[in-house]
């Protein structure tokens, strides 16, 4: 029989206003990774965790752990948590959420005398959004759980130049234990990992549902630095088959990768297919045809042959393009992330509590990639659970209607309450 708890839902409330305050940025928020605004999110998190009585600590990588002891200390530890910074000028809800749900409902299981059987930690993570600030996904996580390669630690901050080594030292942690392989969490000590967040697009809004139980997170093949390069020339005087126009190149491919993605939908596939930047460069002016074109491109999807029928097209399409338009183009290096699936028994017990508690959702894949999936990749069972929010997300009118979060984590905390037992 679980005993009747209450998150504390003041207790985060009060947080979100300190989050906010100390780093409002006179747009929105900015919380930068391994940096001041994450500094100050730590803190406090950490103050109040300290005031309601659990052991805290930093990992060699920053991560900082807040543990509620269990009846026995050496059972696998179930971790409940997500990262406090964010992308420049965004929401004060992207990621906070988490690490003050897992607050909330540890305060309120301490405050009604309830000792799980196995250690519950609040995990605030280090650097979520560092593809904002560094070039990689997930340092402080994979940090973490020994997946952070050596040489990602010489990867430079986008705004300062500055290696993510460097930024851990001047931050008091130690990018060595990251070089000897080591490790803050592993299959062998870890019996779960729960994220909270807030939804990041329009569905539970539309669908009038509070919170969505999260089936997977997507894996992504992306072209970070491509360009099409053809021949300046005058817009006047060069007649249509004379021109090597690298715009006009570049929005075929943009069409007919658009076209393909129509296709794979209506077979059933699920994906998103984004090309987030597409230009022409300084050397392009009014009078002129574009002789060279630059684009980012970003495909995901939960299902990694959806993504690659899609990347066989462009793949297909550019060779084409190039010999009918007369360009070049160079796609540059691939990057490339694997899907993770949620772990099926928490997405069970997630829905379990929700209905008990009489809490509308519904199950939903992940559009972003989140640290869950870093855990799923170390072999930890993981799972996620979403929050309707209004606006969207990394943008400054990121929102989130309290009684829709209270409802989020009366159900984490119901959760954790039966898998702690």
């Amino acid at each position: 029989m679980l005993p009747n708890l209450t998150p504390d839902v003041a207790l985060a409330e009060r947080l979100f206003d300190e989050l906010r305050e100390a780093t409002f940025d006179g747009i929105g928020i900015t919380r930068d990774a391994y940096g001041e605004g994450e500094r100050k999110a730590h803190a406090i998190a950490r103050a109040a965790a300290e005031a309601i009585g659990l052991e805290c600590r930093a990992d060699p990588v920053g991560n900082l752990l807040m543990t509620l002891p269990g009846a026995d200390r050496a059972a696998k530890r179930i971790v409940l948590g997500s990262h406090l910074d964010s992308v420049a000028n965004g929401g004060n809800f992207d990621g906070a959420a988490g690490v003050l749900t897992g607050l909330a409902a540890v305060a309120g299981m301490k405050r009604a005398g309830f000792v799980p059987a196995r250690d519950v930690t609040v995990l605030a993570i280090r650097a979520e959004e560092a593809g904002s600030w560094f070039p990689i996904s997930y340092p402080g996580s994979r940090g973490a759980l020994g997946l952070l390669k050596a040489e990602e630690l010489q990867v430079k901050r986008q705004d300062n130049g500055r290696s993510l080594a460097d930024h851990m030292r001047a931050e008091g942690f130690d990018p060595g234990f990251v070089e000897a392989g080591g490790k803050t969490f592993s299959a062998a000590d870890t019996a779960a990992f729960l994220e909270l967040h807030i939804e990041q697009g329009p569905v539970l809004e539309g669908e009038g549902v509070p919170i969505g139980i999260v089936t997977g997170i997507p894996g992504s093949r992306r072209l970070r630095a491509a360009r099409v390069l053809g021949e300046y020339n005058h817009s006047g005087a060069t007649p249509r088959k004379y021109r090597r126009d690298a715009a006009i190149a570049l929005a075929e491919l943009a069409f007919r990768c658009d076209e393909r993605w129509v296709q794979l939908e209506a077979q059933g596939h699920r994906l998103v297919v984004t090309f987030c930047v597409m230009g022409t460069t300084a050397e392009a002016g009014f009078t002129k045809i574009a002789g060279e074109a630059q684009f980012q491109l970003d495909v995901r999807s939960v299902n990694p042959h959806s993504v690659d029928a899609l990347m066989e097209t462009l793949y297909e399409a550019v060779p084409e393009i190039e010999a009918r338009r007369g360009v070049k183009f160079e796609l540059g290096r691939e990057t490339t992330s694997r899907a993770a699936p949620m772990d099926a028994a928490i997405q069970a017990g997630l829905a379990k509590a929700a209905d008990e508690l009489g809490v509308k959702h519904m199950s939903m894949a992940s559009g972003a990639g989140h640290d869950a999936a870093a855990f799923n990749l170390a072999g930890i069972p993981a799972a996620m659970i979403f929050v309707r929010n209004q606006h969207g997300s990394h943008n400054p009118k990121e929102a989130m209607r309290m009684d829709d979060f209270a409802q989020a984590c009366a159900v984490v905390q119901r959760w954790v309450a039966g898998a702690a037992q």
